[in-house]
Protein backbone atom coordinates (compact mmCIF):
# COMPACT_ATOMS: atom_id res chain seq x y z
CA UNK A 1 0.00 0.00 0.00
CA UNK A 2 1.18 3.24 -1.16
CA UNK A 3 1.89 5.91 2.20
CA UNK A 4 0.07 9.25 1.80
CA UNK A 5 -0.47 12.16 4.15
CA UNK A 6 -4.27 13.01 4.62
CA UNK A 7 -4.76 16.81 4.28
CA UNK A 8 -8.11 18.24 6.05
CA UNK A 9 -8.61 22.04 5.96
CA UNK A 10 -11.71 24.46 7.26
CA UNK A 11 -11.82 28.36 6.72
CA UNK A 12 -12.12 29.99 10.70
CA UNK A 13 -11.44 28.38 13.91
CA UNK A 14 -15.51 28.17 13.92
CA UNK A 15 -16.05 26.03 11.68
CA UNK A 16 -13.37 23.52 12.99
CA UNK A 17 -15.95 23.03 16.03
CA UNK A 18 -18.80 21.56 13.15
CA UNK A 19 -18.96 18.25 11.75
CA UNK A 20 -17.14 19.35 8.24
CA UNK A 21 -13.18 18.48 8.97
CA UNK A 22 -15.07 14.88 10.28
CA UNK A 23 -17.21 14.53 7.60
CA UNK A 24 -13.52 15.20 5.14
CA UNK A 25 -12.03 12.61 7.17
CA UNK A 26 -14.76 9.89 6.37
CA UNK A 27 -14.47 10.44 2.29
CA UNK A 28 -10.66 10.72 2.31
CA UNK A 29 -10.43 7.32 4.69
CA UNK A 30 -13.63 5.91 2.01
CA UNK A 31 -10.87 6.78 -0.90
CA UNK A 32 -7.71 5.26 0.21
CA UNK A 33 -9.45 1.77 0.75
CA UNK A 34 -10.84 1.50 -2.14
CA UNK A 35 -7.76 2.42 -4.02
CA UNK A 36 -5.09 0.69 -1.79
CA UNK A 37 -3.98 3.59 0.13
CA UNK A 38 -2.46 4.32 3.57
CA UNK A 39 -2.68 7.22 5.24
CA UNK A 40 0.18 7.72 7.39
CA UNK A 41 -0.37 11.22 8.84
CA UNK A 42 -3.20 13.76 8.68
CA UNK A 43 -2.58 17.37 8.62
CA UNK A 44 -5.52 19.61 9.86
CA UNK A 45 -5.84 23.27 9.18
CA UNK A 46 -8.28 25.62 10.22
CA UNK A 47 -7.63 28.90 8.20
CA UNK A 48 -8.74 30.20 4.84
CA UNK A 49 -7.22 28.92 1.39
CA UNK A 50 -6.93 32.51 -0.01
CA UNK A 51 -4.67 33.47 2.57
CA UNK A 52 -1.32 32.92 1.31
CA UNK A 53 1.47 30.90 3.94
CA UNK A 54 -0.49 28.42 5.98
CA UNK A 55 1.16 26.97 8.10
CA UNK A 56 0.36 23.72 8.07
CA UNK A 57 -0.09 23.52 4.66
CA UNK A 58 3.67 24.76 4.27
CA UNK A 59 5.19 22.25 6.23
CA UNK A 60 3.15 19.34 4.62
CA UNK A 61 4.82 20.41 1.30
CA UNK A 62 8.28 20.60 3.00
CA UNK A 63 7.69 17.09 4.31
CA UNK A 64 6.35 15.26 1.55
CA UNK A 65 9.65 17.21 -0.67
CA UNK A 66 11.89 15.39 1.99
CA UNK A 67 10.46 11.94 0.77
CA UNK A 68 8.05 11.11 3.94
CA UNK A 69 5.05 10.06 2.10
CA UNK A 70 4.33 8.96 -1.48
CA UNK A 71 0.94 10.52 -1.97
CA UNK A 72 -1.28 13.44 -0.72
CA UNK A 73 -5.70 12.85 -0.35
CA UNK A 74 -7.43 15.71 0.03
CA UNK A 75 -11.17 16.18 -0.28
CA UNK A 76 -11.71 18.74 -2.97
CA UNK A 77 -9.59 20.76 -5.24
CA UNK A 78 -10.55 24.01 -3.19
CA UNK A 79 -9.60 22.42 0.21
CA UNK A 80 -5.83 22.87 -0.96
CA UNK A 81 -5.84 26.04 -2.27
CA UNK A 82 -7.94 29.16 -3.60
CA UNK A 83 -5.05 30.98 -4.47
CA UNK A 84 -2.57 30.21 -7.37
CA UNK A 85 0.42 30.59 -5.84
CA UNK A 86 -0.40 27.80 -3.52
CA UNK A 87 -1.92 25.78 -6.25
CA UNK A 88 1.31 26.29 -8.21
CA UNK A 89 2.98 24.34 -5.37
CA UNK A 90 0.65 21.69 -4.92
CA UNK A 91 0.56 21.13 -9.04
CA UNK A 92 4.45 20.61 -9.19
CA UNK A 93 4.32 17.64 -6.74
CA UNK A 94 3.70 14.80 -9.57
CA UNK A 95 7.25 16.21 -11.08
CA UNK A 96 8.54 15.16 -7.98
CA UNK A 97 7.41 11.67 -7.94
CA UNK A 98 4.12 12.39 -5.59
CA UNK A 99 0.74 11.28 -6.26
CA UNK A 100 -2.09 13.68 -5.48
CA UNK A 101 -5.74 12.63 -5.40
CA UNK A 102 -8.59 14.28 -4.58
CA UNK A 103 -11.56 11.80 -2.71
CA UNK A 104 -14.28 13.36 -4.80
CA UNK A 105 -13.13 14.15 -7.86
CA UNK A 106 -11.27 11.55 -10.40
CA UNK A 107 -8.82 14.02 -11.58
CA UNK A 108 -5.34 11.69 -13.06
CA UNK A 109 -2.74 14.65 -12.99
CA UNK A 110 -0.39 12.39 -14.83
CA UNK A 111 -2.55 12.95 -18.34
CA UNK A 112 -2.48 16.32 -20.02
CA UNK A 113 -6.49 16.38 -19.63
CA UNK A 114 -6.71 15.81 -15.80
CA UNK A 115 -4.13 18.24 -15.00
CA UNK A 116 -5.67 21.08 -17.30
CA UNK A 117 -9.01 20.28 -15.94
CA UNK A 118 -7.88 20.38 -12.34
CA UNK A 119 -5.69 23.87 -13.11
CA UNK A 120 -9.29 25.09 -14.36
CA UNK A 121 -11.19 24.09 -11.17
CA UNK A 122 -8.51 26.01 -9.27
CA UNK A 123 -9.04 29.09 -11.46
CA UNK A 124 -13.09 28.78 -10.53
CA UNK A 125 -11.83 28.69 -6.29
CA UNK A 126 -9.95 31.22 -6.74
CA UNK A 127 -12.39 33.79 -9.09
CA UNK A 128 -15.09 32.53 -6.17
CA UNK A 129 -13.03 33.95 -3.20
CA UNK A 130 -12.60 37.18 -5.10
CA UNK A 131 -16.50 37.58 -6.06
CA UNK A 132 -16.91 36.22 -2.29
CA UNK A 133 -14.50 39.05 -1.09
CA UNK A 134 -16.39 41.87 -3.39
CA UNK A 135 -19.47 40.94 -2.22
CA UNK A 136 -18.89 40.78 1.11
CA UNK A 137 -17.32 44.41 0.99
CA UNK A 138 -20.34 45.72 -0.68
CA UNK A 139 -22.52 44.45 1.84
CA UNK A 140 -20.52 46.06 4.64
CA UNK A 141 -20.02 49.23 3.26
CA UNK A 142 -23.91 49.17 2.80
CA UNK A 143 -24.63 48.69 6.66
CA UNK A 144 -22.01 51.38 7.52
CA UNK A 145 -24.15 53.53 5.17
CA UNK A 146 -26.83 52.52 7.43
CA UNK A 147 -24.94 53.85 10.90
CA UNK A 148 -24.34 50.22 11.05
CA UNK A 149 -21.11 48.74 12.12
CA UNK A 150 -20.91 45.35 10.73
CA UNK A 151 -18.31 44.32 13.29
CA UNK A 152 -17.71 43.06 16.87
CA UNK A 153 -18.99 46.09 19.31
CA UNK A 154 -16.21 47.67 21.47
CA UNK A 155 -15.65 47.69 24.86
CA UNK A 156 -18.97 49.29 26.81
CA UNK A 157 -21.81 48.24 23.80
CA UNK A 158 -23.38 45.11 22.88
CA UNK A 159 -23.75 42.99 20.02
CA UNK A 160 -27.67 42.58 18.91
CA UNK A 161 -27.19 40.48 15.77
CA UNK A 162 -27.29 41.90 12.55
CA UNK A 163 -29.17 44.36 10.75
CA UNK A 164 -29.12 46.47 14.59
CA UNK A 165 -27.41 48.51 16.18
CA UNK A 166 -25.06 47.99 19.18
CA UNK A 167 -26.70 49.50 22.44
CA UNK A 168 -24.60 50.55 25.92
CA UNK A 169 -24.11 47.97 27.78
CA UNK A 170 -25.39 48.39 31.27
CA UNK A 171 -22.64 47.31 33.29
CA UNK A 172 -19.92 48.55 31.29
CA UNK A 173 -20.91 51.94 29.56
CA UNK A 174 -20.74 53.77 32.79
CA UNK A 175 -17.05 52.63 33.63
CA UNK A 176 -16.42 53.64 30.04
CA UNK A 177 -18.02 57.33 30.58
CA UNK A 178 -15.92 57.20 34.09
CA UNK A 179 -12.72 56.77 31.93
CA UNK A 180 -13.18 59.31 29.77
CA UNK A 181 -14.34 61.87 32.89
CA UNK A 182 -11.25 60.92 34.97
CA UNK A 183 -9.03 60.90 31.85
CA UNK A 184 -10.20 64.43 30.87
CA UNK A 185 -9.66 66.10 34.12
CA UNK A 186 -5.87 66.15 32.88
CA UNK A 187 -5.01 64.01 36.91
CA UNK A 188 -4.65 60.70 35.19
CA UNK A 189 -1.54 59.38 33.01
CA UNK A 190 -2.72 56.56 30.53
CA UNK A 191 -0.70 54.28 33.52
CA UNK A 192 -2.45 55.50 36.92
CA UNK A 193 -5.35 55.24 34.76
CA UNK A 194 -5.06 51.78 33.96
CA UNK A 195 -4.88 50.99 37.37
CA UNK A 196 -7.91 52.73 38.59
CA UNK A 197 -9.90 50.78 35.89
CA UNK A 198 -8.82 47.85 37.06
CA UNK A 199 -9.57 48.62 40.76
CA UNK A 200 -13.60 49.72 39.49
CA UNK A 201 -13.74 46.57 37.62
CA UNK A 202 -13.85 47.04 33.74
CA UNK A 203 -12.96 44.31 31.76
CA UNK A 204 -11.39 43.50 28.27
CA UNK A 205 -13.95 40.94 26.21
CA UNK A 206 -12.19 38.03 27.22
CA UNK A 207 -12.85 39.63 31.05
CA UNK A 208 -9.01 40.02 31.67
CA UNK A 209 -8.05 43.70 33.08
CA UNK A 210 -7.38 46.24 30.21
CA UNK A 211 -3.85 46.64 29.18
CA UNK A 212 -2.35 50.42 28.91
CA UNK A 213 -3.09 49.97 25.17
CA UNK A 214 -6.60 48.44 25.57
CA UNK A 215 -6.95 51.94 27.54
CA UNK A 216 -5.76 54.16 25.29
CA UNK A 217 -7.25 52.63 22.11
CA UNK A 218 -10.54 53.27 24.16
CA UNK A 219 -10.02 56.57 24.50
CA UNK A 220 -8.73 57.43 21.17
CA UNK A 221 -12.17 55.70 19.85
CA UNK A 222 -15.09 57.84 18.33
CA UNK A 223 -17.18 55.26 18.12
CA UNK A 224 -18.11 56.16 21.60
CA UNK A 225 -19.49 59.57 20.50
CA UNK A 226 -21.86 58.42 17.73
CA UNK A 227 -19.15 57.94 15.09
CA UNK A 228 -18.08 55.65 12.88
CA UNK A 229 -14.22 55.30 11.71
CA UNK A 230 -12.70 52.49 9.63
CA UNK A 231 -9.09 52.89 10.88
CA UNK A 232 -7.58 50.38 7.76
CA UNK A 233 -9.30 52.57 5.54
CA UNK A 234 -10.10 55.85 6.95
CA UNK A 235 -13.29 56.22 6.10
CA UNK A 236 -16.29 58.09 8.64
CA UNK A 237 -19.75 57.09 9.04
CA UNK A 238 -21.89 58.53 11.37
CA UNK A 239 -23.44 55.82 13.62
CA UNK A 240 -26.99 55.54 14.14
CA UNK A 241 -26.06 54.12 18.13
CA UNK A 242 -26.44 55.93 21.29
CA UNK A 243 -23.36 57.43 22.30
CA UNK A 244 -21.56 56.67 25.64
CA UNK A 245 -19.94 60.30 25.81
CA UNK A 246 -20.25 63.50 24.17
CA UNK A 247 -18.03 64.90 21.65
CA UNK A 248 -17.09 67.68 23.79
CA UNK A 249 -15.12 65.48 26.19
CA UNK A 250 -13.66 63.05 23.32
CA UNK A 251 -12.28 66.21 22.00
CA UNK A 252 -11.13 67.23 25.45
CA UNK A 253 -9.65 63.76 25.90
CA UNK A 254 -7.67 63.89 21.99
CA UNK A 255 -6.18 67.16 23.16
CA UNK A 256 -4.94 65.79 26.48
CA UNK A 257 -3.74 62.89 24.70
CA UNK A 258 -1.98 64.64 21.86
CA UNK A 259 -0.49 67.12 24.88
CA UNK A 260 -2.19 70.35 23.73
CA UNK A 261 -3.75 70.48 27.40
CA UNK A 262 -0.63 69.68 29.34
CA UNK A 263 0.89 67.38 31.27
CA UNK A 264 -1.59 64.71 32.89
CA UNK A 265 0.76 64.18 36.15
CA UNK A 266 4.30 64.96 37.80
CA UNK A 267 5.94 63.93 40.60
CA UNK A 268 4.16 65.92 43.44
CA UNK A 269 1.13 66.72 41.03
CA UNK A 270 0.88 70.33 42.40
CA UNK A 271 -2.08 72.02 42.93
CA UNK A 272 -1.87 74.72 40.62
CA UNK A 273 0.25 73.54 38.44
CA UNK A 274 -0.06 74.77 34.75
CA UNK A 275 -2.81 77.46 36.08
CA UNK A 276 -0.54 80.34 36.48
CA UNK A 277 1.99 82.56 33.69
CA UNK A 278 3.74 85.44 34.75
CA UNK A 279 2.24 88.84 33.61
CA UNK A 280 5.92 89.84 32.26
CA UNK A 281 7.13 87.57 30.32
CA UNK A 282 4.33 85.55 30.04
CA UNK A 283 6.22 81.71 30.62
CA UNK A 284 4.82 79.28 33.35
CA UNK A 285 4.85 79.58 36.63
CA UNK A 286 6.63 76.39 37.50
CA UNK A 287 5.97 74.46 40.96
CA UNK A 288 8.92 73.64 43.56
CA UNK A 289 8.83 72.68 47.42
CA UNK A 290 11.23 74.19 48.92
CA UNK A 291 11.42 73.60 53.19
CA UNK A 292 7.85 71.78 53.36
CA UNK A 293 6.23 74.92 50.82
CA UNK A 294 5.14 75.24 47.75
CA UNK A 295 6.57 78.12 45.61
CA UNK A 296 5.35 79.00 41.66
CA UNK A 297 8.23 80.49 40.16
CA UNK A 298 8.91 82.69 37.02
CA UNK A 299 11.99 80.49 35.30
CA UNK A 300 13.02 83.78 33.03
CA UNK A 301 16.52 84.84 35.07
CA UNK A 302 16.20 88.42 34.23
CA UNK A 303 11.90 88.83 34.83
CA UNK A 304 10.46 91.04 37.65
CA UNK A 305 8.46 88.36 38.77
CA UNK A 306 10.26 85.83 41.05
CA UNK A 307 7.94 83.61 43.20
CA UNK A 308 4.35 83.13 45.30
CA UNK A 309 3.67 80.83 48.02
CA UNK A 310 0.67 78.73 47.06
CA UNK A 311 -0.99 79.32 50.24
CA UNK A 312 -1.06 83.19 49.26
CA UNK A 313 -2.44 81.78 45.86
CA UNK A 314 -5.13 79.86 47.62
CA UNK A 315 -5.82 83.14 49.99
CA UNK A 316 -6.37 85.83 46.36
CA UNK A 317 -8.22 82.70 44.84
CA UNK A 318 -11.27 82.58 48.21
CA UNK A 319 -11.05 86.15 47.82
CA UNK A 320 -11.95 86.46 44.20
CA UNK A 321 -14.15 84.08 43.71
CA UNK A 322 -15.96 86.37 47.46
CA UNK A 323 -16.61 89.26 45.81
CA UNK A 324 -17.86 87.49 42.40
CA UNK A 325 -20.60 85.83 44.83
CA UNK A 326 -24.37 86.94 45.10
CA UNK A 327 -25.76 88.80 47.81
CA UNK A 328 -29.35 88.12 48.95
CA UNK A 329 -30.79 90.92 47.05
CA UNK A 330 -28.77 89.92 44.00
CA UNK A 331 -30.02 86.98 44.45
CA UNK A 332 -33.83 88.07 44.62
CA UNK A 333 -33.47 90.28 41.70
CA UNK A 334 -31.99 87.47 39.67
CA UNK A 335 -34.97 85.06 40.56
CA UNK A 336 -37.25 87.85 39.28
CA UNK A 337 -35.37 88.47 35.75
CA UNK A 338 -35.95 84.55 35.52
CA UNK A 339 -39.90 84.35 35.90
CA UNK A 340 -39.66 87.57 33.52
CA UNK A 341 -37.98 85.39 31.17
CA UNK A 342 -39.93 82.60 31.41
CA UNK A 343 -42.83 85.00 29.64
CA UNK A 344 -40.65 85.98 26.95
CA UNK A 345 -38.01 82.66 26.52
CA UNK A 346 -36.03 83.54 23.45
CA UNK A 347 -35.41 79.48 22.77
CA UNK A 348 -36.40 79.32 19.74
CA UNK A 349 -33.86 81.86 18.21
CA UNK A 350 -31.06 80.11 19.88
CA UNK A 351 -32.11 76.94 18.31
CA UNK A 352 -32.42 78.77 15.03
CA UNK A 353 -28.74 79.63 15.40
CA UNK A 354 -27.61 75.80 16.09
CA UNK A 355 -29.71 74.79 12.82
CA UNK A 356 -27.71 77.39 10.99
CA UNK A 357 -24.77 75.87 12.59
CA UNK A 358 -25.60 72.02 11.47
CA UNK A 359 -26.31 73.27 8.09
CA UNK A 360 -23.19 74.87 7.43
CA UNK A 361 -21.37 71.93 8.98
CA UNK A 362 -23.02 69.78 6.15
CA UNK A 363 -22.69 72.23 3.25
CA UNK A 364 -18.94 72.05 4.43
CA UNK A 365 -19.45 68.08 4.87
CA UNK A 366 -20.19 68.16 0.72
CA UNK A 367 -17.81 70.43 -0.64
CA UNK A 368 -14.97 68.41 0.92
CA UNK A 369 -16.78 65.40 -1.22
CA UNK A 370 -16.64 67.51 -4.29
CA UNK A 371 -12.84 68.26 -3.73
CA UNK A 372 -12.47 64.65 -3.68
CA UNK A 373 -14.23 64.08 -6.43
CA UNK A 374 -12.13 66.79 -8.14
CA UNK A 375 -8.96 65.25 -7.14
CA UNK A 376 -8.11 68.88 -5.17
CA UNK A 377 -7.43 66.75 -2.07
CA UNK A 378 -5.71 63.19 -1.14
CA UNK A 379 -8.00 60.50 0.50
CA UNK A 380 -6.28 61.15 3.27
CA UNK A 381 -6.86 64.26 3.77
CA UNK A 382 -10.45 64.26 2.63
CA UNK A 383 -10.57 61.34 5.52
CA UNK A 384 -8.84 63.49 7.80
CA UNK A 385 -11.07 66.91 7.15
CA UNK A 386 -14.26 64.85 7.42
CA UNK A 387 -13.12 63.13 11.01
CA UNK A 388 -12.91 66.53 12.30
CA UNK A 389 -16.03 68.03 10.53
CA UNK A 390 -17.89 65.02 12.27
CA UNK A 391 -16.78 65.17 14.91
CA UNK A 392 -17.59 69.00 14.84
CA UNK A 393 -21.13 68.46 13.36
CA UNK A 394 -21.91 65.84 16.62
CA UNK A 395 -21.00 68.76 18.96
CA UNK A 396 -22.99 70.76 17.61
CA UNK A 397 -26.07 68.73 17.55
CA UNK A 398 -25.21 67.96 21.36
CA UNK A 399 -25.56 71.70 21.94
CA UNK A 400 -29.30 71.53 19.35
CA UNK A 401 -30.85 69.02 21.58
CA UNK A 402 -29.83 70.21 25.04
CA UNK A 403 -31.09 73.58 23.84
CA UNK A 404 -34.13 71.71 23.09
CA UNK A 405 -34.63 69.51 26.17
CA UNK A 406 -33.34 72.53 29.05
CA UNK A 407 -35.58 73.93 31.27
CA UNK A 408 -34.95 74.39 34.62
CA UNK A 409 -37.35 74.27 37.96
CA UNK A 410 -38.05 76.60 40.85
CA UNK A 411 -35.91 74.20 43.10
CA UNK A 412 -33.01 74.02 40.58
CA UNK A 413 -32.95 77.66 40.82
CA UNK A 414 -32.92 77.85 44.13
CA UNK A 415 -30.03 75.34 44.17
CA UNK A 416 -28.07 77.70 41.46
CA UNK A 417 -28.86 80.80 43.45
CA UNK A 418 -27.14 78.96 46.68
CA UNK A 419 -24.04 78.11 44.49
CA UNK A 420 -23.84 81.50 43.65
CA UNK A 421 -23.41 82.93 46.82
CA UNK A 422 -21.33 80.00 48.33
CA UNK A 423 -18.45 80.07 45.26
CA UNK A 424 -15.39 80.84 48.34
CA UNK A 425 -17.00 77.75 50.46
CA UNK A 426 -17.49 75.54 47.87
CA UNK A 427 -13.54 76.22 46.82
CA UNK A 428 -12.78 75.75 50.11
CA UNK A 429 -14.37 72.54 50.76
CA UNK A 430 -13.65 70.75 46.99
CA UNK A 431 -10.34 68.37 46.60
CA UNK A 432 -7.45 69.44 44.89
CA UNK A 433 -8.72 68.11 41.38
CA UNK A 434 -11.58 70.34 41.97
CA UNK A 435 -10.31 73.37 43.29
CA UNK A 436 -8.72 72.95 39.80
CA UNK A 437 -11.64 72.98 38.00
CA UNK A 438 -13.19 76.23 39.53
CA UNK A 439 -10.48 78.09 38.92
CA UNK A 440 -10.30 77.22 35.69
CA UNK A 441 -14.02 78.13 34.82
CA UNK A 442 -14.37 81.12 36.89
CA UNK A 443 -11.55 82.91 35.51
CA UNK A 444 -10.16 83.87 32.11
CA UNK A 445 -6.79 85.56 33.00
CA UNK A 446 -4.33 83.89 35.61
CA UNK A 447 -1.39 85.71 35.75
CA UNK A 448 1.19 86.58 38.15
CA UNK A 449 3.04 90.44 38.05
CA UNK A 450 6.33 90.81 40.58
CA UNK A 451 4.15 89.56 43.87
CA UNK A 452 0.89 90.02 42.94
CA UNK A 453 -1.59 87.84 41.48
CA UNK A 454 -4.23 88.70 38.93
CA UNK A 455 -7.63 86.67 38.36
CA UNK A 456 -10.01 88.27 35.81
CA UNK A 457 -13.01 86.30 36.22
CA UNK A 458 -15.14 84.94 32.90
CA UNK A 459 -18.15 87.07 32.20
CA UNK A 460 -20.55 85.11 33.22
CA UNK A 461 -19.11 86.10 36.88
CA UNK A 462 -18.89 89.03 36.15
CA UNK A 463 -21.64 90.71 39.04
CA UNK A 464 -20.88 93.91 38.55
CA UNK A 465 -22.55 94.06 35.55
CA UNK A 466 -25.54 92.29 37.00
CA UNK A 467 -27.35 92.40 33.36
CA UNK A 468 -24.54 90.47 32.03
CA UNK A 469 -25.10 87.30 34.31
CA UNK A 470 -29.21 87.03 33.57
CA UNK A 471 -28.53 86.00 30.14
CA UNK A 472 -25.91 83.68 31.07
CA UNK A 473 -28.43 81.95 33.90
CA UNK A 474 -30.85 81.76 30.46
CA UNK A 475 -28.41 79.66 28.47
CA UNK A 476 -26.87 77.61 29.97
CA UNK A 477 -24.27 79.24 31.76
CA UNK A 478 -21.28 76.21 33.15
CA UNK A 479 -22.98 75.90 37.22
CA UNK A 480 -26.49 76.40 35.66
CA UNK A 481 -25.85 73.34 32.87
CA UNK A 482 -24.11 71.05 35.40
CA UNK A 483 -26.58 71.71 38.05
CA UNK A 484 -28.89 71.19 35.68
CA UNK A 485 -27.55 67.55 34.53
CA UNK A 486 -27.03 67.07 38.35
CA UNK A 487 -22.77 66.90 37.56
CA UNK A 488 -22.40 69.46 40.19
CA UNK A 489 -22.82 68.93 44.04
CA UNK A 490 -25.39 71.19 45.84
CA UNK A 491 -23.92 71.62 49.19
CA UNK A 492 -20.30 72.55 49.39
CA UNK A 493 -19.47 69.68 51.94
CA UNK A 494 -20.45 67.35 49.30
CA UNK A 495 -18.46 68.51 46.79
CA UNK A 496 -16.40 65.00 46.60
CA UNK A 497 -19.22 63.67 43.97
CA UNK A 498 -19.55 66.30 41.45
CA UNK A 499 -17.11 68.60 40.21
CA UNK A 500 -14.31 66.31 39.16
CA UNK A 501 -16.22 65.00 36.79
CA UNK A 502 -17.16 68.46 35.04
CA UNK A 503 -14.66 68.91 32.84
CA UNK A 504 -17.22 68.90 29.58
CA UNK A 505 -18.29 72.64 29.63
CA UNK A 506 -17.99 75.70 27.82
CA UNK A 507 -15.74 78.21 29.04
Amino acid sequence: MKPCFGYIRVSTQKQGLGVSLDAQVDAITAFASQHHLEIIKWFEEKETAAKRGRPIFNQMLRQLKKGEASGLIMHKIDRSARNLRDWALVSELPNLGIDIFFATESLDFRSRGGRLAANLQAVIAEDYIYNLREECIKGLNGRLKQGLYPFRAPIGYLDNGRGKPKTPCPTKSPLIRQAFSLYATGQYSMRSLQVKLERLGLRNQAGRPLSQHGVETILGNPFYTGMIVIKRTGAVYEGIHDPIVTARVFQRVQDIKSGKAGKKVTRHNHLYRGLFRCGLCDSAMSPERQKGRVYYRCQTPCCATKTVREDAVTDVVVAALRKCELTQDQADKLKQDWYAWLVNDDRDQKAKSLDLRIGQCQARLTRLTDLLIDTAITRDEHDSRKRALTLELTTVREERKRAEQFHLSDDEMEKFLELMKNLAQLHISAKPAEKRWILENCFSNRTVVGNEICLEPYSWLQVSDFDRLTPMVNHNGPLLELLHTGQIPIEPEHTDAGLARCIDLEK
